[in-house]
Parts: structure tokens; sequence; C-alpha cells
């Protein structure tokens, strides 16, 4: 029987989550956990390349992360569910390929120019920043993945993964894999203001809100800025509303859309219509959610187990890592 391959994938513990991380991720991470060997990381150390000012946030980021990473669907007895700062290897690896990756890849990458364009009021003249690629590319040596599951933006960092792992497999002998891209299937999902959904933009619907909370955002929601009243004919296509039933509602969609250009229905129908269907969807996910929320020891136990495991795998890969760069005595 073939080995299982295995997936690498985490996120920054930026606090609970929003649909935008369910349907952008979760929901691949909930997928690909049935087929593969899957490592979910808190990236803790990675939150600290930007926020290494104000890290008094982490701990409590991460029990509503993970908790909602639970909620999602992610099976700790079928994934390693681990924080980075728990596996010490991670910064070992990290060192030693800094030996060996040229400065010029870290400055070419494109998030790192945009990141210091975007976060102005930050001092990101750091190392941390600069080298937080590398570390992501040790992150998945280290449990030497055949494959990542990332967003478009950063598709980049893993190509520079792969261009380390060949340029240790070529320096030394081979040891790492070069891991694939799993793009995510993103469904692109606007605020409830019609602007990018954003926490810094107060415009989310968060996977931890309970029902009511979602019907009230929902009746927030931009509409048709052209539409006065109920039967004038409105236009779907630049409708927050609309969009959302695109994605969850997308059986009714059409009908919805052309109600709407014949001026058949109004945006409060509309409206209820969709906080039904929205409801409905995180119906399971909220149930789960309030079993465990508030529960830190069992959050505890599951992170702890997950760092054993993975710390099992990391040090397999470090002991062939420091036989290979002829560090063992």
């Amino acid at each position: 029987m073939a080995e299982q391959q295995v997936i690498l994938s985490g996120m920054r513990p930026t606090g609970r989550l929003q649909l935008g991380n369910l349907l952008g991720a979760l929901e691949n991470w909930v997928r690909l956990q049935e087929d593969w060997r899957c490592f979910f990381c808190v990236v803790d150390w990675h939150a600290l390349t930007t926020e290494y000012e104000n890290p008094h946030d982490l701990v409590e980021n991460t029990y509503q992360m993970v908790t909602d990473w639970l909620a999602a669907g992610l099976d700790p007895q079928k994934s390693v569910i681990f924080r980075q700062s728990d596996v010490l290897e991670h910064a070992e690896l990290h060192l030693l390929l800094s030996m060996i990756t040229p400065l010029s890849w870290l400055e070419r990458c494109p998030t790192y120019k945009d990141q210091i364009e975007q976060l102005r009021e930050k001092n990101l003249a750091t190392y941390g920043f600069l080298g937080y690629p590398l570390l992501q590319a040790a992150d998945i040596l280290i449990y030497r993945a055949h494959a990542v599951p990332v967003g478009e933006d950063q598709a980049p960092h893993i190509e520079m993964t792969r261009e380390v792992a060949r340029r240790f497999n070529f320096l030394y002998k081979p040891v790492f894999p070069e891991p694939a891209t799993i793009l995510n299937q993103v469904k692109l999902l606007p605020g409830i203001d019609g602007r990018k959904m954003s926490k810094s933009y107060g415009n989310t619907i968060e996977m931890s809100d309970e029902p009511e909370e979602v019907r009230r955002k929902v009746r927030m929601m931009i509409t048709d800025p052209g539409r006065i009243r109920k039967d004038d004919p409105g236009n779907p296509d630049v409708c927050t509303v609309y969009s959302f039933h695109g994605v969850f509602n997308s059986s009714e969609s059409l009908r919805v859309a052309d109600a709407c250009r014949r001026g058949e229905v109004g945006c409060v129908q509309c409206k209820a219509e969709l906080a039904e269907k929205l409801v409905r969807f995180l119906a399971p996910v909220y149930e789960r959610r309030k079993r465990i929320a508030g529960d830190r020891d069992y959050l505890r136990e599951i992170l702890a187990e997950g760092a054993v495991r993975a710390k099992r795998t990391a040090l397999e890969t470090m002991e062939v890592v420091r036989e290979a760069m002829h560090l063992k005595l």
C-alpha cells in the first residue's frame, strides 16, 4: 500500500475567523484530510513578523482560531493540529536553510514589497519580515510535504520553497520533495458594505456569529443604490446581497436575479431569503463551535498532542538534514 502523501498548511492566529476563511481555506482543508496526511499549523512566529510590538493577543487568538478550525470540521484524529512555536525544529531548519538561500530570493518576493507598501505604519525593516518566506519554506520542508494548499497571493512563496528544496538537494543529497501548489478555490465574498471583507473595515460575517446576528448583518447589506422603490427594476450585478445568493443559494440565484430585474421582489424580502439560507449553511459550524467554545483544556490537549506528533516527524527530518550537512559527529 502506497504511503499517504503529506499536506502542510497554516494560518496566522488573528482570532475569530470569517466566512471568507471558511470558504477560501477551511472547506478545502476538511476535504483534504480525508485522503492526505495533513499537518495544519498555527503559525504564531509568522504573526510576530508584523505584530512583534503587540504580541499580547497571540494566545487568545490561537484559541479562537483553533476553535473555528474544529467547528469547520477539522478532525484531530485525522489531521495533526499544532502550534509552530511548540516545534522548535522549525527554527533550526530555518537557520540552516538561511545559510544556503541567496538574499536576492527573499528580496524579489512580491508580497515583501506589497506589504511594506500596505503596512507603512509598521516598522518592517527587520530580518524576521524579510525572511518570513524562508521560515514558511522551513515549515513546509520539515514535514517533507508533497503539496501546500494556499491562496493565489502565496503561490510565489511555494515556488521559492521548491527552489530552496532543489538547492539543498543539489548541494548535499536528495532530502526534500518539491511541494506542489494547490490553489484554494476561493469563492469571493464582499463584506456586508460591498468592500473587501476585512476585520479592519468591521464588515465581516464571522463563523462564530449567532443566527440572529447573521440575520442582522444581512439586513445591513448594501443593495443596488439605484433602486428606490420596492417595485423598481434592480441590478443584481451591483448588489452585495446577490453576490451572496450566488454562493449560498446558487440553485435559486437565477430566479432571484430575474425577479430583481423585473421589480418583482423587494430588497427586504431578498435579504430575508438569503439570511435563512446563510443561517442553515452555518448551523452545523455554529453548533460544533458552541459545544467546544471556551473549553481551553480540550484545545490545549489537541495542540499538545498535535505538537508531539508534529515533533516526531520534524525530528526525523532534522536527523537526515544534519547528516546531509555533515553536522553529526
